[in-house]
């Protein structure tokens, strides 16, 4: 089961703005990768969640669920400072690979 990132913090890194080596910035890199790791375990947890709660497989790709996300992600990286050009085409990979774990789980849990 995923970890619940709520409490979770990524390991003591320099901040991007006071980083003076590669070394540091590499540090820093992996420290989040770590983090994101963690948190997109916990959101695949919500997908495991999905597909035992949707009623029908017909309902696991939801087009408009999708533009939702996205929408409300360009918002919050435009609030936080990321590009869009770097959120958009990430939470969109994210998701059709979300969705296609979901399917697989879906299957999964209604073979009998």
């Amino acid at each position: 089961m995923a970890k619940d990132v709520l409490n979770a913090t990524a390991d003591a890194r320099v901040a991007p703005a006071d980083c003076t080596t590669m070394v540091e910035v590499r540090q820093g890199v992996d420290a989040l990768d770590r983090l994101l790791v963690t948190i997109i375990a916990e959101r695949q947890g919500y997908m495991d969640a999905a597909a035992r709660i949707k009623p029908d497989r017909s309902v696991v790709h939801d087009r408009a669920r999708i533009e939702d996300v996205v929408t409300k992600v360009k918002a919050a990286a435009r609030e936080a400072g990321l590009s869009e050009a770097i959120a958009e085409p990430v939470w969109r990979t994210m998701i059709d690979r979300c969705i296609a774990y979901e399917f697989s789980v879906w299957d999964r849990t209604r073979k009998g």
